[in-house]
């Protein structure tokens, strides 16, 4: 599985604080391991994000990600529910 991120996740992630940062890579990890595993809380978005994805790193923070094909996953945004959802 391809994994890739966008240059606006990127900047995102390096914001937050190094907990958050280890929550989200684990998130990402059980992602790729298995993106039905329940912690992940997988839901699709709708509204101005439709068409992705979000799961959920512990707490209130989530991953949003774009499903591109079967073997290519972007993320494209992180931050609280609050951030996220302006």
């Amino acid at each position: 599985m391809n994994i890739d991120f966008t240059k606006s996740f990127n900047k995102q992630f390096a914001k937050l604080a190094l907990k958050k940062q280890e929550r989200a890579r684990a998130a990402i990890e059980l992602y790729v391991c298995d993106a039905s595993d329940p912690k992940l809380r997988l839901h699709a978005l709708v509204g101005t994000w439709q068409g992705h994805y979000s799961i959920s790193a512990g707490g209130d923070l989530r991953l949003h990600l774009k499903i591109i094909d079967n073997n290519t996953i972007l993320f494209v945004a992180i931050g609280s529910h609050s951030q996220l959802y302006k």
